[in-house]
Parts: structure tokens; C-alpha cells; sequence
């Protein structure tokens, strides 16, 4: 309540400045006479908002309710001031009192939708999903493979969803003819919940994940239902596929402004903090955009491990396995273009560096699957053609443009402007040990030697920084001015650009 009435008083010191400014021009009353009458009025907003409940905390009262005390608290103190004021002796308009109290009102009711706004994007009033602990489960169900007329029933079902062709996938890799195999389309994961825990070895869902509600729950469902190792196949429609549609059905110039305005609309806008809530209430979840690397990354985070992805025309089925507990599940998980990564600094102590986001959704939760996938990482903490990477992060990546933020780090003094790059968990622990404890002496920093001596290789990477950190720890004001000025000058001179 206190810092609500906090801000009703910053909007009267507001409202007061404008009316005395406008008074030179409107009315001829003393200034004293102004700001007492301003000073009473304040006060006797207060306390009517005391009384009509206007302080009532935004996590327990509807929008319309505090409008509605805003606007009756302002109404009262309208008629009060026509009937009062002419009886003071203060010689102040009661038009002057109205328009104040107007100016009141109208900012108050723009600061009230803004906070009731706020507490509905903010989605308080979402549970957050809870993840029961559970011990090794495995299905008691014998083998058993489906009698000729259940055959023909779930071949006539899935095939009325998909094509033929997906069927015998189906068949080949999802044995859908065993009774130890579920298949559901459901997007409203009714069927799921309604499935006994550990009693199919595998769960085929058909629902396209593009129109499935709250995917990261439904994933989780499955997680619950289905015995340690259990199989679960879902399927959806990639970006890509939407992207080139659209360009290929409108005339080139104008197929890319329908694309650019579908992308806002489908990816953008479900991704920034003010309007996920929003976009998802208004599509009802239906037809959204998904990137391999977001369905992928959905699933890790989710407590399945990916065995294949198989495209089948304009749909891709991901063939995965239950592998653990799915991560601590967040309220509200919105990807901004700003990003936090937690990052191994000074003495192991771990610190989050900012950076612009380069990649697509859930990108950090499959960093070791596509590392695997194409062979291992690189020197420089990446992997070889990653498909994480969306097409403008490549563009920022290249000129540094997604290491901006960390001048924020640098600002906090986590980072020097010189030295070792910042590494993730999962790329300090592939360092030797004793440059591991090395590195760890003194604090990371913003422009690396990588971009010196240009290593083509680990053991190259190693002996750079090695160079380094030993020089530095001898003299570190020379070693960090010497490396900043070559650094520019390779930048400069020699055009070189980030990893």
C-alpha cells in the first residue's frame, strides 16, 4: 500500500506542475493558493482511495476493480471540491480543481493497466508445473503383438492423420503393432493424463506440436507416464518448411514483407517478456513457428534423450528416449534477445555474462548433442555448421556485435578488457587440468589472444593462452596493453573477424 500511495503522490506533484504552469495563461490565483489546494487535495485523494480500497494489491484485485475505485475516488473528490472550495478562502477556480483531478485520475488509470498488465504477462497467476520425484520404474506388461482387428484399427487412425508412408515408419521404428505401444492426438494432452504410469514401453503422439498447448507440459506428462528408457515419438512442422512456403507463393520483394510481418507475429512476439502471455491467449497456441533446434532443445529440458529425427515430406518425427527427471520447470520461460550464460570465472566461481541471443530457443540444453552430432566442438567453443545458430546471429557473431553486452560484465568488473575468453561448464572440463587452475588466477576477459596468434587447433589454443597468462601474471599492465593494441591492429589491418 505504501508504495502505491508512494506514486499517487508522484502523480500529483506532476499533475500540480502542469496546472501551474497553465495558470499564468487560465488564472490569476496566488501560487500559495495553488499549491495548498493542490497539498489538500492530495491528501483527500489518500484517504478516499484508503477507503474505496484503490491500494489493494494488484495480485489480488481484477483490473476492473481498481479502475473502478480509481475512477469513484476521483468522481467524489470532483463534487466535494465544487461544493467546498468556493467556500475557502483560497480564490481558486473550481475548474482549475477538476482539471487537476482529471489529469490525477487519467494517469492513474494508465499506471493501474500498466500494472495489471504486468501481473498478466507475467503469467502470477500460472502454477508453476511440478515435477514429482520418482524411483526406476520399468512396464510389468508382457510383449504382446496386436491381434490382426486391432492392427487394421490403428493403421485406419493413424493413417487418417498421416500418410501411408509415416505409417510404415511407424511400424519400422515405433512398433506400433505392439499392445506395449500407445497411439494419441490429443492437443489439449487430455489422453495423456488420462494414460496408467509405466504401462507402455512406447508413446506414439501424432499431435502436430505447432498447435499442441503448453508443449513443455505435455512433455513433462509424458516423462511421468512413461517407465525409465520408455520410447516416446512426437512430430511437428519445421520453420523452414513455413519459410519457403511463404516465399514461394507471393512475387519475390513481397513474399519477403509477408514473411518478415508472419515472423513478428509467430516468433517474435512469443518471445519477448510483454507479450508471450498475450500471443498465446489470443492463438490459443495454434500454428506456431519451431525450429529443430527448440524442439530438440524442448525435449533435453524435458528429460528425453534424442535417438533420430526423421523428415517425412513437410513433417519431422523426433524418435526419443526417457532419460532422466526433467529440469526444475520455470513459470514462465521467455527468450529475449538479451541472455544471461553462466560462465566459469575468477578462482571457478561462476558468473553470468551477458550477451545478445544468437541462437534459437532452448539452443543451450542440446550444446552436447550437436557437439556429438557433428563430430565435436571447436577451438572456438562451437561446433562445425551448427544449425543452433539463426541466420542474423551468424551476421552478429561474425563482427562481434552479440559481445556488446558484456561491457555490463566489464562495467561490473566480472571481466578484464584483456585476457581468456569466459568458458561454459562443458568446454572448461575438456581443458587440461593444470591450465584449467591457471586460467582461474585472474579474471576473464573481453578480447581474448585467440585473436592474435589465430590457434588452428586445441593444443595451438592451449599453448596461446598459456603464453599468455604466463606473461600476464609476470606483468600485467604491459602484457594486457600490448595484447589490446596488437588486437586492434589484427582487427583493423588485417580484417579479422569473430569465430
Amino acid at each position: 500500500m505504501g508504495k502505491r500511495i508512494g506514486i499517487d503522490l508522484i502523480i500529483w506533484v506532476i499533475a500540480t506542475a502542469v496546472c501551474l504552469l497553465w495558470r499564468y495563461a487560465a488564472d490569476k490565483s496566488e501560487l500559495w493558493a495553488y499549491v495548498f489546494m493542490a497539498a489538500l487535495l492530495a491528501i483527500t485523494w489518500v484517504l478516499l482511495g484508503v477507503l474505496l480500497q484503490l491500494y489493494r494489491s494488484y495480485r489480488v484485485a481484477w483490473y476492473w476493480q481498481s479502475s473502478l475505485s480509481c475512477i469513484l475516488t476521483g468522481v467524489l473528490l470532483m463534487v466535494g471540491s465544487y461544493y467546498i472550495l468556493p467556500l475557502t478562502p483560497l480564490g481558486v477556480s473550481t475548474n482549475v480543481a477538476t482539471w487537476l483531478i482529471g489529469i490525477v485520475m487519467f494517469i492513474d488509470l494508465i499506471v493501474i493497466l500498466i500494472e495489471h498488465y504486468w501481473k498478466y504477462a507475467q503469467n502470477m497467476t500460472v502454477p508453476v508445473i511440478e515435477i514429482e520425484h520418482r524411483s526406476g520404474a520399468t512396464v510389468s506388461r508382457p510383449e504382446e503383438e496386436r491381434s490382426e482387428r486391432s492392427k487394421a484399427t490403428v493403421h485406419q487412425a493413424v493413417t487418417s492423420i498421416t500418410t501411408e508412408e509415416d505409417y510404415q515408419l511407424l511400424v519400422d521404428k515405433a512398433h506400433i503393432n505392439s499392445r506395449l505401444t500407445k497411439v494419441v492426438a490429443d492437443r489439449e494432452r487430455f489422453s495423456l493424463l488420462q494414460l496408467p504410469d509405466y504401462q507402455y514401453q512406447t508413446l506414439v503422439d501424432l499431435t502436430l506440436l505447432n498447435d499442441a498447448r503448453g508443449i513443455n507440459k505435455r512433455f513433462c506428462v509424458v516423462n511421468a507416464k512413461l517407465p525409465d528408457n520408455g520410447q516416446y515419438v512426437c512430430c511437428y512442422r519445421p520453420q523452414e518448411y513455413i519459410k519457403s512456403k511463404i516465399l514461394a507463393k507471393y512475387p519475390a520483394g513481397i513474399n519477403w514483407v509477408f514473411y518478415s510481418i508472419y515472423f513478428f507475429w509467430k516468433r517474435v512476439l512469443p518471445r519477448l517478456v510483454l507479450t508471450s502471455r498475450l500471443f498465446y491467449d489470443v492463438t490459443k497456441g495454434r500454428k506456431r513457428m519451431l525450429s529443430k533446434t527448440e524442439v530438440l532443445g524442448r525435449l533435453y529440458y524435458c528429460g528425453f534423450e534424442v535417438d533420430e529425427v526423421v523428415p517425412m515430406g513437410h513433417i519431422e518425427y523426433v524418435f526419443c528416449h526417457r532419460h532422466s527427471q526433467p529440469y526444475p520447470q520455470q513459470q514462465l520461460k521467455v527468450y529475449g534477445p538479451l541472455i544471461k550464460l553462466r560462465r566459469v570465472g575468477k578462482d571457478k566461481k561462476y558468473v553470468f555474462f551477458y550477451k545478445f541471443r544468437t541462437m534459437h530457443p532452448y539452443a543451450e540444453y542440446i550444446q552436447k548433442y550437436v557437439f556429438d552430432q557433428r563430430g565435436g566442438m571447436n577451438i572456438a567453443d562451437k561446433s562445425d555448421d551448427d544449425w543452433r545458430i539463426t541466420t542474423w546471429g551468424k551476421f552478429m557473431r561474425k563482427y562481434w556485435l552479440d559481445e556488446l553486452p558484456m561491457l555490463i560484465n566489464w562495467l561490473k568488473r566480472d571481466v578484464k578488457l584483456v585476457g581468456v575468453r569466459p568458458l561454459s561448464k562443458t568446454m572448461f572440463e575438456t581443458y587440461p587440468k593444470w591450465l584449467q587452475d591457471k586460467r582461474t588466477l585472474v579474471k576473464p576477459g573481453l578480447i581474448p589472444p585467440f585473436y592474435i596468434d589465430h590457434p588452428k587447433d586445441f593444443e595451438e589454443l592451449y599453448a596461446s593462452e598459456d603464453k599468455y597468462l604466463t606473461e600476464y601474471l609476470k606483468h600485467p599492465v604491459w602484457t594486457d596493453a600490448k595484447y589490446f593494441f596488437m588486437t586492434m591492429y589484427s582487427i583493423l589491418f588485417r580484417r579479422m573477424h569473430s569465430a
